[in-house]
């Protein structure tokens, strides 16, 4: 059988052509900036028999595969028989630095627009013409080439050699991916109870190309469940890639270990680890250009190489392995890491290279997401993660500050324009609105063309963060809708305008579309209806909830009704801590209690230390290092000669992901029901929802408080051995409100005098 290998020309050129250093990144923010204005710009002065955007096709062999490349050509330009390929390329930089020759990357591309056009069309030659366009001045500069339809083919197949070096490698690796997930056996000798459910319920909806929501009790093995039937479909021929989506490193090694133990058992497959840019970079600081790294330096000269290397010799492309061959072929890891995402059959990553609007994985075609599925651990988790996503802010002081350094000129001026409007903002007083500031994006968007042009002639570090916080608020306007509000906060002589997306439905919608499947599973997503809602669910999606697989008595659940709301804890805060104790001494080991925040976390350890100097304790500090982290899982280790109790935050890196099996941990107690701190942002979701028909203070307040604490409980309860004590403390865990939302396995509670 042919192997048909897709691509976009755009992709196609950019891999054989590219070549020079990484440079600081608002480059290529600028081109998504102006591209459709400068385009449009160039494609008004069309005639009427001119055509623009016209999509171009066509399969070119090669050896023994086949490469499918697409593209849209910007300008077709007819001149009775004559036909000119017009490629349109913006530029912040001055037109004179640019010559024929200077990118070799834009011809190719128009030539293969003109190559295709050419064969589907019949003609002997065409015009093959590049238009720069200077983004700020709008002046053009154009370069021709008339070439024949033999000079044009000759181009075309020496691209695709040099291509066919990565196609050969992605080829053979595919063929043995192939076999051996169609032959691969679930790696365990039985299946636990709801397991199989749930394992047949993830295959059938990658086989439907539908959407499912998965609730499935701690201990069912959500990791492996999920995973295994993907790769399966992948053997079956229902599936070509997927993204593995984590919140939290913890979950990131948990998918890890389940594809190598897969790859143990003989799956031949490509995994890659997507690791923050901060914390895989090799340098001090992070500053992106060849003059500050040697990573970066020539970056585009050696990346070919690397790809090809690392794909020829590794399976698991984890943290580790990426530095290791970062550092042999001398290109930075984390662009490695982007570039290896495209090629490799499973990416673990954080939610963001797929949902956030300005990191996304943006390279994946139509046509390769119709074959991607896309795997969503804790789910619960992207509801807040993505409003962050979806909303953007700017600060007045910033351009104010802008104004003052850089004195006059385009972009002081562009500074002072934006002070002062938000000065009139403020002087307003009108701080919350369900529209956009049209006039601020605009003057933003003159502000954006003018830094770009100081960006390029000088590194500077408070216009370049201005900068990347205008971007990002030019592109959520565009996205802005009726479950955006717009907010104002002043302080002083300080103001923030906010744009807040207080439902992003439907932007999670809009970010997954065009996937083949999209799963979303946790422990937690409870209430059903809240999570599906938020997540951007349909009414033909499938849901599915598998209840715990061990016996509730394992846990033995007590709810001690104190207050601790914010008005009583000094009152109650004595007898809490009495009633931590008394937990305690109805069961050996360790503990972990969790508080609603750090300073009543703290209130309580420093009595409880006071009062029970003899018990050895550990809290949890604020911005803990994944090194102090795991010194503070270490420490509940099961052959302590003395139990530990742990003091940490609800909602914080201890309540979830963590996996402390067997006589590691003996207990939890939860204090509080984990609601939000009561501010201007969660009031304003309150409102809005109440609005559109929901119960505004619930999903505001109460299900995301919840989550947490159901979160925190099923630490506890890991394996089929686990057994131990959940103590809940709040008087609110016997109103009815609450009483719904906890799990079957925690309704066998017993309630202590308060």
């Amino acid at each position: 059988m042919t192997n048909v290998m897709r691509i976009s020309v755009r992709n196609l050129v950019e891999y054989v052509y590219r070549s020079g250093s990484i440079e600081s990144g608002f480059r290529t923010a600028s081109v998504m900036t102006e591209g459709t204005r400068i385009h449009q710009l160039i494609q008004k002065d069309y005639r009427e028999q001119d055509e623009k955007e016209v999509f171009v096709e066509t399969e070119i062999p090669y050896e023994d595969f086949v490469v499918r490349v697409d593209g849209r050509c910007d300008g077709l330009l007819k001149d009775g028989d004559s036909i000119t390929i017009d490629e349109i390329k913006s530029t912040v930089n001055s037109l004179e630095e640019i010559q024929e020759d200077t990118h070799p990357v834009h011809w190719a591309q128009a030539i293969f627009y003109g190559y295709i056009y050419a064969l589907d069309h019949d003609l002997s030659e065409v015009t093959i013409q590049l238009t720069y366009v200077q983004a700020k001045t709008e002046e053009q500069k154009q370069f021709r080439r008339v070439m024949t339809f033999k000079e044009l083919e000759s181009f075309v197949y020496e691209v695709i050699k040099e291509y066919a070096a990565f196609l050969k490698v992605k080829i053979k690796h595919k063929i043995k991916r192939n076999k051996t997930s169609k032959t691969l056996e679930f790696p365990f000798d039985t299946y636990r109870v709801g397991q199989r459910k749930l394992a047949g319920a993830v295959y059938k909806t990658i086989a439907d190309k539908k959407t499912l929501f998965a609730r499935a009790s701690t201990g069912i093995g959500k990791t492996i469940s999920t995973i295994f039937p993907s790769v399966k479909a992948i053997g079956e021929g229902k599936l070509e890639k997927m993204f593995y989506l984590t919140a939290k490193t913890i979950t990131r090694t948990a998918a890890e270990e389940a594809f190598r133990l897969l790859i143990n058992q003989g799956l031949d497959i490509q995994v890659l680890t997507i690791t923050a840019k901060d914390k895989i970079c090799f340098q001090e600081e992070t500053i992106c250009t060849s003059v500050n790294c040697p990573f970066a330096d020539g970056f585009y000269d050696r990346i070919n190489g690397a790809v090809i290397d690392i794909l020829e010799n590794e399976k698991m492309m984890n943290r580790g392995v990426i530095e290791l061959y970062a550092r042999k072929h001398r290109v930075c890891p984390f662009e490695f890491s982007i570039e290896l995402a495209y090629a490799v059959d499973v990416v673990i990553c954080d939610y963001n290279y797929i949902f956030d609007p300005r990191v996304s994985l943006k390279r994946l075609l139509e046509d390769q997401k119709k074959k991607t599925a896309i795997l969503v651990d804790e789910a619960h988790n992207l509801v807040d993660r993505a409003r962050e996503m979806y909303s953007a802010e700017i600060y007045k002081s910033n351009f104010l500050q802008l104004k003052r350094e850089f004195k006059k000129g385009p972009l002081a001026n562009g500074a002072k324009a934006i002070n002062d409007h938000l000065l009139q903002v403020k002087n307003s007083e009108e701080y919350l609105r369900t529209d956009v500031d049209e006039e601020l994006v605009e003057l933003l968007e003159l502000f954006i063309t003018d830094a770009e042009v100081e960006l390029v002639r000088n590194d500077h570090e408070l216009l370049l963060d201005t900068y990347f916080a205008a971007q990002t608020f030019v592109k959520i306007a565009k996205l802005y809708n009726d479950q955006f509000v717009t907010y104002v906060e002043v302080h002083n002589s300080e103001v923030k305008m906010k744009l807040f997306c207080l439902d992003p439905s439907e932007q999670i919608l809009k970010m997954g579309k065009g996937f083949k499947a999209r799963i979303f599973f946790s422990a937690t997503l409870t209430p059903a209806d809240y999570y599906k809602d938020l997540l951007g669910g349909q009414a033909d999606d499938y849901v599915i909830s598998i209840p715990s697989p061990f016996a509730r008595e394992n846990a033995e659940v007590i709810i001690q009704p104190l207050s601790t709301r914010y008005r009583d804890r000094e009152n109650t805060l004595e007898p809490m801590v009495h009633f931590f104790k008394e937990v305690l001494d109805k069961k050996d080991g360790n503990f972990l209690i969790f508080f609603p925040s750090y300073q009543y976390m703290r209130s309580a350890y420093e009595l409880f230390t006071e009062v029970y100097s003899d018990v050895k304790t550990i809290i949890q500090d604020v911005g803990m290092s994944e090194g102090e982290r795991e010194e503070f899982l270490v420490e509940f280790a099961s052959e302590r000669a003395d139990r530990l109790v742990g003091f940490a935050v609800l909602g914080g890196i201890f309540s979830e992901g963590v996996d402390l099996k067997g006589d590691r941990l003996q207990g939890v107690i939860v204090v509080g029901v984990g609601m939000p701190q009561i501010g201007l942002e969660r009031n304003i979701m309150k409102d809005y929802f109440q609005s559109v028909g929901k119960n505004g203070f619930d999903y505001a307040y109460v299900y995301p408080g919840m989550n947490k604490v159901l979160q925190a409980g099923g630490r506890l309860i890991r394996s089929d051995s686990d057994t131990g004590v959940i103590a809940l403390v709040d008087d609110r865990f016997l109103q009815r409100k609450y009483q719904a939302l906890l799990p079957y396995e925690w309704q066998h509670y017993t309630i202590v005098d308060p």
